[in-house]
């Protein structure tokens, strides 16, 4: 199942910084204690996400606080090694914007990574609440003074710890009211209207022939 992007905690460990704007650090760190979201990730987590770049010949995207409207340069290689996920990016020195942050690092006014991604897989410690994302999709990597906006983060995981749990009502055979239906939608990717017409068509009956049970039957084997 995929989940809308989210961002991680700061990983505060940019290394090397040169005038040309060349710079080194990880971006993702495995294991250890969990996030301030409550989240681990598994050593491995990012190797299929890699694979498929290269194989696209792309790269996550380099954004300046996670705002998809400033890029801020390019990724030149991103590598899994024991500790996390390591990165080389260049800021692109002729953007306002990236000078901006160029200039903030030289002077250690700021030295965060932080990852976007879609979760792909992942385990739940039922004692803890823990989640250990063990395989996502990477999206973007940003350059950060701080997490993002911490109200959304939060909102971003109470969405997804909810998507969680009604999909093991789901698994269990159970029946979700309209407005749980409606939220579990929304959770796989799918934006208000869509999630409120799916809602239309497959809980109240508007669907044609096909019955309330049947599409929930079909939802179920698909979580199976």
């Amino acid at each position: 199942m995929q989940i809308d992007t989210k961002v991680t905690s700061p990983v505060l460990q940019i290394k090397a910084l040169t005038e040309k704007g060349e710079f080194e650090g990880y971006a993702s760190t495995f294991g250890g204690e969990p996030d301030d979201y409550g989240d681990i990730i598994a050593p491995g987590a990012y190797a299929e996400s890699l694979a498929d770049h290269a194989a696209n010949k792309t790269m996550p995207k380099l954004f300046w606080q996670h705002n998809r409207d400033q890029p801020i340069g390019r990724w030149l290689e991103l590598k899994e090694d024991d500790k996390g996920l390591y990165g080389v990016g260049k800021l692109n020195m002729g953007v306002q914007c990236a000078r901006e942050a160029h200039e903030l690092l030289k002077e250690g006014d700021i030295d965060g990574l932080s990852i976007g991604y879609r979760i792909k897989a992942y385990s739940v410690d039922t004692e803890t609440g823990v989640w250990t994302l063990e395989k996502l999709d990477l999206r973007e990597i940003s350059v950060v003074s701080i997490g993002a906006n911490p109200d959304a983060l939060i909102g971003s995981v109470k969405a997804l710890k909810q998507s969680h749990d009604l999909t093991e009502r789901l698994k269990a055979g159970d029946q979700l009211q309209e407005r749980e239906f409606e939220l579990w939608l929304k959770g796989l990717g799918f934006s208000n209207s869509q999630a409120e017409r799916a809602v239309r068509l497959h809980l109240k009956g508007q669907a044609g022939p096909a019955t309330a049970d049947n599409e929930r039957a079909f939802l179920q084997a698909l979580l199976s």
